[in-house]
């Protein structure tokens, strides 16, 4: 963000750590330093700490980090994924970095229109549950939820739990085709999720000084070796319905001669 050019990447623990263990779930140098040295890391100081407590841990987190490159790169030597670690792994680091700094631009304005539609569907499938159960309930509520479907209404009853016969989403769908007021029920928890998770959720994320959503792009969490995102998760933005559709509309190519484009490999493996 400062203009700064990074160029002295020679190695990384955590991507080398992942490529040599992708079944392993934490990659951070404390992790990694107490598998491979049987040497913890200095713990994290406390708010306050004087200086030169803070640089001693600097340099020791430096040097445990240094010592974890030889045994790192022997592991994937031995399971020859050098040159993928050297050619592509390592390569992509700065790439990614630069797409984070980047961000993707949000059109504010389509989704408060979103917003305003999609509070009137919900408030929709709401009444027409009320009208169905014949009363005014809190539908959030899965005690009263299970007072009106199967005390009051008698439908059937899925599995059991704590609390009582299971509302959840599983156990309502196989009962969606045979009662009306179970459909409405369904759509209005996927309006209602649709409407926090993302329509509410996404003006909130835009960063105030680059106007951008940036998202971070993780390099070492999934064993197929795939990128996740995170904060926000931008690679579950829903498609398959016509709402989830509009919701990715919002993303948009912010200059003019710039476009977006999807892509996907089909049936790739």
């Amino acid at each position: 963000r400062q203009g700064i050019s990074f160029a002295g990447l020679k190695f990384d623990t955590e991507i080398s750590s992942h490529l040599a263990d992708s079944l392993k779930r934490e990659h951070a140098p404390e992790e990694i330093a107490f598998d491979l040295l049987q040497q913890p890391i200095p713990p994290p100081l406390e708010k306050g700490a004087i200086l030169s407590a803070i640089a001693e841990r600097a340099a020791g987190q430096a040097q445990t980090i240094a010592r974890l490159s030889p045994p790192l790169e022997k592991s994937l030597a031995e399971q020859d994924l050098t040159k993928l670690y050297y050619q592509v792994e390592l390569p992509l680091i700065p790439i990614l970095a630069e797409m984070e700094i980047a961000g993707v631009a949000v059109d504010r304005e389509h989704l408060a229109q979103l917003s305003l539609r999609l509070a009137d569907e919900i408030c929709a499938a709401e009444k027409e549950v009320f009208a169905l159960a014949g009363e005014v309930f809190l539908i959030n509520s899965p005690k009263q939820l299970q007072s009106i479907l199967y005390e009051k209404l008698g439908l059937p009853k899925g599995k059991k739990t704590k609390t009582g016969y299971s509302t959840d989403a599983a156990t309502l769908a196989n009962l969606a085709g045979q009662y009306d007021i179970v459909a409405h029920l369904l759509e209005y928890r996927e309006l209602a999720k649709l409407q926090s998770t993302y329509v509410e959720a996404l003006p909130r994320l835009i960063n105030p000084a680059t106007g951008r959503i940036h998202t971070t792009y993780n390099q070492a969490v999934t064993a197929t070796g795939r990128l996740s995102s995170t904060d926000p998760n931008l690679q579950n933005i829903p498609i398959r319905t016509e709402i989830g559709r509009e919701i990715r509309r919002a993303f948009i190519a912010e200059k003019p001669d710039n476009l977006l484009l999807a892509a996907d490999y089909s049936q790739i493996e």
